[in-house]
């Protein structure tokens, strides 16, 4: 007795197609390069596939092998600059000892981070169709600022679990933490209010002032 088999809808064949034959680090480097400019250049809604195209050197059909659409692969484009955006914090974090150490690393890195071009051109990309697009807001969100926030909430963890800090609700304290590294700098940049991006030693004035007053707040 043969067992009749059903066929795979085509948007699932589709996916594992694309994504299949969409295996060259280097073109998919290529597209990302392309696409990149032309967001920043015409913003989200201008971008059109075939303006990414030209930028990248490829033709449509490539570009849709590795990409569903134009929100896919600028999400792929936030994941892309997420690696980026975590190494230089990890590389920080090498050094540190401490815990106050290590809570430096953090806030002088996610400051440096966030108050880079590629990051604050991002996010105002993100922030002009997010009412349209609240999906694309969400992918963002999920992709960066959620995948930060995990790490410094895991953190903050075991330092309580090794007794070095006293945090009751590790969600609350990550986010209250990054607003502390941030202080006068990353919304002032993001809304235009300052054109240049602070200086080091602004930052790690406001890391220290953010550790101290975490600390004040959460030493076991």
């Amino acid at each position: 007795m043969t067992t009749k088999t059903h066929p795979e809808p085509a948007e699932l064949c589709a996916h594992r197609r694309r994504h299949a034959a969409g295996s060259d680090p280097e073109k998919r480097r290529q597209i990302l390069d392309g696409a990149w400019s032309v967001f920043v250049d015409q913003g989200f809604d201008a971008a059109s596939m075939n303006s990414i195209c030209k930028a990248a050197g490829v033709s449509k059909g490539t570009l849709y092998v590795y990409f569903e659409n134009k929100e896919d692969l600028f999400v792929a484009l936030v994941e892309d600059k997420r690696k980026a955006f975590f190494q230089g914090i990890f590389e920080r974090l090498v050094d540190a000892g401490t815990i106050e150490e290590r809570l430096f690393a953090y806030a002088s890195g996610l400051a440096i981070q966030l108050n880079s071009e590629d990051v604050i051109r991002a996010q105002r990309i993100v922030i002009s169709v997010v009412e349209r697009m609240p999906e694309l807001g969400t992918r963002f969100y999920d992709a960066g600022a959620r995948h930060f926030l995990s790490c410094l909430q895991d953190f903050l963890k075991r330092e309580t679990e090794a007794g070095n800090l006293a945090v009751t609700d590790p969600e609350l304290a990550a986010a209250q933490f990054v607003e502390l590294s941030t202080t006068g700098t990353w919304r002032a940049r993001l809304f235009g209010r300052r054109d240049e991006a602070p200086t080091e030693d602004e930052i790690a004035y406001v890391a220290t002032e953010a550790v101290r007053v975490f600390m004040a707040a959460y030493r076991a």
